[in-house]
C-alpha cells in the first residue's frame, strides 16, 4: 500500500502555515513607551493643536521618536519610560481641563502589517505591571435606591389618578400608602395592580394603608443589573482614562475586577472608579421656612431638607426634575465671572422634562444637588469597619431666568479639578449602586518584564527539552515531528493575535501545556509505525497504518482534554480563564499539526517511492 497524500490537503496546510506566519510575526516587535493625547469635545481639532503641544515637548528638553497626529488624538513615542512620564506630568499641566492625557505603549508593527490587520497580543498585567482592583458593588444600596424610585412614581401616579393621600413613607420593610378616605382605597389597590404588579402588596390592619413591598424576583433583578450597568459604567470611565487592554468582568454575585495594565498613577484611577458621584435638579420650596421646618422637625410632605455649602438649610421639592443617568454629555469649563462650571447636555426625555419645568417656573430658583458615596473605614474593637455614607449638598441655587431644556451650565463648584472629574464621571455614566474597592494590588513595570523574561525561558527550556528528546529518539521522524511542534506554537500565537487576546502567565503555561501535548499524538503515531514495521509490514504500509490506526487513540485523548479546558473555561474567571482560553487553541492546533502537518512532510520524503527503512 502506498503513502498517498492529497495535493489540497499539501495547499491547505501550506496556506494554513503562510498566514499564522503572517499574524504572529507583530509579537516580534517592540513596543514604544508614548503619551496619547485625546480630548471628547467636538468642537475641538487636536490637528491645531498639534504644534503648541510639540513645541512645549521640544521646549522641556524632552527627545521623543516620533509625533502622530489625528483629529481626535495625537501620540508621542519615546525612547523611554522617563522622558515618557515627564512629557505627561508637563502636558497635564500645560493642556486644558477636557483633555485627556495618558500613558501608552505603542507597538512598532510595520505599516505593510498594519494594513493586513496584524496586531501583537495584548500583554495582562501579570506582564506589563499597572493596577488590579477588586471592587464590590453594594446590593442593598441598589435595592434602596429602587425603592426611593417607586416612592417617587406612587407619588406620581396617585396624584396624576387624583387619589388623596396623607402621606407615602419608607420603613425598613415596607413602603407604606396612608391614603385620606377609606374609600379610596379599591381605586389604589387598582392602580397598583395595573401600574406598579412589580410591588407585592400588603393590607395591615389599618384600613386606610396598603403597604408595599419589591417582589424577590424583582430584587434579583435589580442586583443583576446594578452590576451589569456598573461595569458598563467602568468601562466607559476606563476609556476616558486612556488605557489600552483594560480587563473588567464580574467575580461572583457583587464583585468587580478591574486591572488596568500600563497604568502607573494609582491615585488617579481609584479616584475615578471609585467615585460614585452625580447631580440632581430640584426645584425650591419656596412656600415654606427651612428654619423653622429644621427647628420643628415637620418637615413638608412633597418637600426634603437638603444643606448648602455654607450649611444654610434649604427645602427642595421631592420631585426630580432630572438626574445624572440623563446627562448624554458634559464638559468643564468657566463661567462668564471666572468660576469653575460644567456644561451639561442632556437626552431626549431629560431635556423634555427640564423645558417643561423651566417653562412653567421662570423667576422660581432651581437647585442643583451634588449626591456622592464616600466610604471611611474606621477601627472598631480592634476590627477595622467600613462605613458608607451618603453626602448630598446643594452646590448651586439659580433662579430660573428663560427657558431652556437641552444644553446648560452648572455652577457652584469649588476648584476645576472638581469640575474636572464631574465631567468624565457625567459623561461615563452614574454608577447604578456604590462601590468599594476592597482589594488593590500594584504590578511594577520591572516586575512584569521580569515575568516575561522568565516566562519566556520557561518556554525555551521546554521547547529545547522536548525537540533534542524527539530528535534523539526518533530520528528523521523526530525532527518532522519537531518541525510540526514550531508550526502548532506559530498558529497558536496568530490565533491569541487575531482574536486581540490579552497574554498572561498563565496563557504563557496553556502555551507549553500545548507543546508536551502536540508531540504526544506524534509519539503515539511513530510508535505505531515502529510496531507495524517489527511486524513485518513494509515502510509505506507501517507509516499509513501507523496514522490510521493511533488516530481513535489522539482523538480521544484530545477531546477529553478539551473538555476539562471548556469546563475550565465555562466556571472560571480571570487568570483560569485565560488559561483555558490559551489551552483550547492549542488542542485544536496540535490536532492539526501532529496528525495532517506531519503526514504531510512525510509523504514529501518518502511517499509514492520505493522505501527499504525509515529513520524512526
Amino acid at each position: 500500500m502506498q503513502n498517498h497524500f492529497p495535493l489540497w490537503k499539501n495547499i491547505l496546510i501550506i496556506a494554513v502555515f503562510l498566514i499564522s506566519l503572517v499574524y504572529s510575526l507583530p509579537n516580534l516587535y517592540s513596543e514604544d513607551p508614548s503619551v496619547q493625547v485625546s480630548t471628547n469635545l467636538s468642537t475641538v481639532s487636536l490637528k491645531d493643536q498639534a504644534s503648541q503641544i510639540e513645541g512645549a515637548i521640544k521646549a522641556a528638553g524632552l527627545p521623543f521618536k516620533t509625533f502622530e497626529t489625528q483629529e481626535k488624538q495625537i501620540l508621542a513615542r519615546f525612547s523611554n519610560t522617563d522622558d515618557q512620564l515627564k512629557a505627561a506630568d508637563l502636558l497635564r499641566d500645560k493642556l486644558g481641563n477636557d483633555y485627556t492625557v495618558a500613558l501608552n505603549l505603542a507597538p512598532t508593527t510595520p505599516g505593510w502589517l498594519r494594513a493586513l490587520g496584524a496586531d501583537a497580543m495584548y500583554l495582562g498585567l501579570d506582564l506589563r505591571g499597572g493596577v488590579h482592583f477588586l471592587l464590590e458593588v453594594d446590593m442593598d444600596a441598589a435595592v434602596k435606591q429602587a425603592e426611593e424610585r417607586y416612592t417617587d412614581d406612587i407619588r406620581t401616579a396617585l396624584r396624576s389618578a387624583k387619589i388623596r393621600y396623607l402621606s407615602v413613607s419608607k420603613d425598613s420593610d415596607f413602603i407604606k400608602v396612608k391614603l385620606k378616605a377609606v374609600e379610596d382605597k379599591p381605586a389604589l389597590l387598582a392602580l397598583l395592580n395595573k401600574d406598579l404588579r412589580t410591588l407585592k402588596i400588603t393590607e395591615p390592619p389599618e384600613q386606610d394603608q396598603v403597604w408595599l413591598k419589591i417582589s424577590e424576583p424583582e430584587v434579583r433583578e435589580i442586583k443583576k443589573s446594578a452590576v451589569a450597568q456598573n461595569i458598563t459604567t467602568l468601562r466607559n470611565r476606563v476609556n476616558q482614562l486612556g488605557v489600552a487592554e483594560p480587563v473588567i468582568q464580574q467575580q461572583g454575585d457583587n464583585r468587580i475586577v478591574v486591572q488596568l495594565p500600563g497604568v502607573q498613577d494609582t491615585t488617579r484611577a481609584k479616584e475615578i472608579l471609585g467615585t460614585t458621584a452625580t447631580l440632581e435638579y430640584r426645584l425650591v420650596d419656596v412656600e415654606h421656612d427651612a428654619q423653622q421646618a429644621l427647628a420643628t422637625g415637620h418637615i413638608p410632605v412633597n418637600s426634603k431638607l437638603y444643606y448648602e455649602k455654607n450649611g444654610a438649610p434649604i427645602l427642595l421639592n421631592r420631585r426630580v426634575i432630572v438626574t445624572g443617568d440623563q446627562i448624554v454629555d458634559s464638559s468643564s469649563g468657566v463661567d462668564e465671572d471666572g468660576r469653575p462650571s460644567v456644561n451639561i447636555t442632556l437626552n431626549g426625555v431629560g431635556a423634555s422634562k427640564m423645558g417643561k419645568l423651566t417653562q412653567a417656573n421662570v423667576g422660581k430658583p432651581m437647585a442643583v444637588v451634588f449626591i456622592e458615596y464616600k466610604v471611611d473605614t474606621k477601627i472598631v474593637n480592634g476590627q477595622k469597619v467600613r462605613h458608607k455614607e451618603k453626602v448630598e449638598k446643594v452646590i448651586s441655587v439659580a433662579t430660573i431666568n428663560g427657558v431652556f431644556s437641552k444644553r446648560f451650565q452648572t455652577t457652584g463648584l469649588d476648584s476645576p479639578q472638581e469640575a474636572r472629574n464631574l465631567s468624565l464621571m457625567l459623561r461615563a455614566g452614574a454608577l447604578a449602586a456604590p462601590i468599594d474597592i476592597v482589594e488593590e494590588r500594584t504590578v511594577g513595570p520591572s516586575l512584569g518584564q521580569d515575568n516575561i523574561n522568565k516566562g519566556f525561558l520557561s518556554f525555551i527550556v521546554g521547547f529545547v527539552a522536548v525537540v533534542l528528546f524527539m530528535a534523539v529518539f526518533y530520528r528523521l521522524f523526530g525532527v518532522i515531528a519537531n518541525l510540526a511542534l514550531a508550526f502548532n506554537v506559530v498558529i497558536v500565537v496568530s490565533i491569541l493575535s487575531m482574536l486581540q487576546a490579552t497574554l498572561t502567565l498563565p496563557g504563557i503555561a496553556g502555551i507549553i501545556l500545548t507543546v508536551g501535548m502536540s508531540v504526544d499524538a506524534n509519539v503515539l503515531i511513530f510508535e505505531r509505525i515502529k510496531e507495524e514495521t517489527r511486524n513485518g509490514q513494509s515502510p509505506q504500509t507501517s507509516i499509513f497504518a501507523g496514522y490510521d490506526k493511533a488516530f481513535a487513540t489522539i482523538l480521544d485523548s484530545h477531546v477529553t482534554n478539551l473538555v476539562v479546558a471548556v469546563v475550565l473555561f465555562a466556571f472560571g474567571t480571570g487568570s483560569v480563564k485565560g488559561f483555558a482560553v490559551t489551552l483550547i487553541i492549542g488542542i485544536l492546533s496540535s490536532m492539526f499539526t501532529a496528525i495532517t502537518g506531519t503526514r504531510m512532510i512525510i509523504n514529501w520524503i518518502y511517499g509514492n517511492r520505493k522505501v527499504e527503512k525509515l529513520s524512526i
